[in-house]
């Protein structure tokens, strides 16, 4: 048995099922680019007011989500994180988010025209997204 073949067999019961490999090849970075356009959006959306959150990229969005959470409250949206965790070792994986107004799952589109209405405020993504 050569030492590829001995490291499978020590740790077959820690490798990742297919399912597992996409949610961190795919849920992982998905979720991290729609937190962090919810922070750019709330960021500018709530441009001096106390709840205004940071404006984060991909890299960095996951490490913020009690800040964006929180800016989300400001507009009357609850957003809800949904991670996805190894069987094994309760690593989280990945995750996604979803939000609710006045108890109603709504999708993200929703969610930022009623965070537009309750602001006042009409913002195309060129007001907000930007590098």
């Amino acid at each position: 048995m050569n030492q590829t073949e001995k490291m499978r067999k020590l740790f077959a019961e820690k490798a990742l099922s297919a399912d597992e490999m996409e949610a961190i090849v795919g849920g992982a970075l998905a979720h991290c680019d729609s937190l962090a356009d919810d922070s750019r959006f709330l960021n500018v959306l709530l441009r001096g007011h106390p709840g205004q959150c940071d404006r984060y990229g991909e890299t960095y969005a996951g490490g913020h989500v009690g800040e964006i959470k929180n800016a989300w409250k400001v507009v009357g949206v609850e957003m809800e994180v949904n991670y996805y965790y190894n069987r094994a070792d309760g690593v989280p994986l990945g995750g996604s988010y979803t939000y609710k107004i006045n108890g109603e799952y709504v999708d993200p589109e929703t969610a930022y025209r009623h965070a537009m209405q309750v602001t006042g405020k009409n913002l195309k993504p060129s007001d907000w997204y930007w590098d």
